[in-house]
């Protein structure tokens, strides 16, 4: 049974942390995998799940900048994983299933966002490939150790979805690159990512959920300068935020994921896109802010995008 795309009160919001959606939940003996949880987002969802118990496994594209920043966090491993590549994908896998441990948690949470054209792999586009095709590839070459726990699989996407859906006819944009509709499309995909795994892995028990964290000021933005920031009316000259109110914090913006992760008012539940700790109500036509674009949760659409990426990636789980 599908769940539906509204909210169920969950009695957190927007300015919720990740601690205070954890309050009570004992993680001890649970194993969570989280993809760049060692910067911004990442690193306050890897600290808070730690800190509720659970040990974590930081697959990082820079592992020795990954072990500086979680220095002094206990529960804590880090490993080499660069989702731009398939072949690192496919060597991290391997390692870890040979490991023969089992996943709980399932955070695909390192992007991406507003970067200069760039091609990896064979020519994809790197924000399509990177948010979307990586974790495609990484939580399918995984299957085994997130199926028989019952994971929870969690793709953090962003309200960047409302700027474009799945341009089926140009996938890695090689007529004119907009940075800006490349990163809505890679976040459309993400949010597709767990409609469809959710329809494929419910019957294993495994349930996958989308998001948007909020907006935040983390190393997300290395790809803008000053001057966009200041166009788009984000900060001042000097770099103080002009709009407080449309940002949290990074304990704030941690707080959807680890609440998707772990909440057990989503007992039974999946394939929804969730914002400030609860499920999103489908999007107003002029609202660009808040809720899920009908292209984003689409079925068909989420469908026809796991084929696409099974072909371009060549890893399908659950292949006939």
């Amino acid at each position: 049974m599908s769940t539906a795309q509204h909210k169920i009160g969950s009695g957190f919001g927007a300015t919720s942390t990740a601690d205070e959606v954890l309050a009570g939940i004992d993680l001890t003996g649970r194993l969570a995998v989280v993809t760049g949880g060692y910067s911004g987002l990442g690193l306050e969802t890897t600290r808070s799940l730690t800190k509720a118990g659970a040990r974590v496994v930081v697959p990082a594209r820079r592992p020795d900048t990954a072990r500086e920043a979680l220095e002094g966090i206990d529960g804590v491993e880090v490993d080499e994983l660069d989702l731009g590549d398939l072949e690192s994908v496919r060597a991290f896998a391997e390692r870890f299933l040979a490991s023969d441990r089992t996943i709980d948690l399932m955070i695909d949470n390192a992007g991406i966002m507003a970067c200069p054209e760039t091609r990896v792999g064979p020519g994809w586009e790197a924000q399509f490939a990177t948010n979307h095709l990586g974790h495609f590839a990484l939580v399918n070459r995984l299957w085994p150790a997130i199926a028989p726990g019952g994971a929870r699989v969690v793709s953090v996407s962003s309200r960047g979805h409302h700027f474009s859906g799945i341009r089926w006819d140009d996938l890695h944009w090689a007529r004119g690159y907009d940075k800006w509709q490349a990163y809505g499309q890679a976040k459309t995909a993400n949010v597709l990512f767990a409609v469809h795994l959710d329809r494929l892995a419910r019957d294993a028990g495994v349930r996958a959920f989308s998001l948007h964290p909020g907006g935040i000021m983390t190393p997300l933005q290395r790809h803008l300068s000053q001057a966009e920031m200041i166009e788009r009316g984000w900060i001042d000259e000097h770099g103080t935020l002009l709009t407080p109110e449309l940002f949290k914090s990074p304990e704030q913006g941690a707080a959807t994921q680890v609440w998707a992760a772990t909440s057990p008012q989503l007992a039974g539940m999946g394939g929804v896109y969730l914002e400030d700790c609860d499920i999103a109500e489908p999007a107003a036509p002029d609202d660009e802010r808040s809720g899920v674009r009908a292209w984003a949760v689409d079925p068909g659409q989420a469908a026809r995008l796991w084929e696409v990426s099974a072909e371009l990636t060549g890893v399908n789980a659950f292949a006939a």
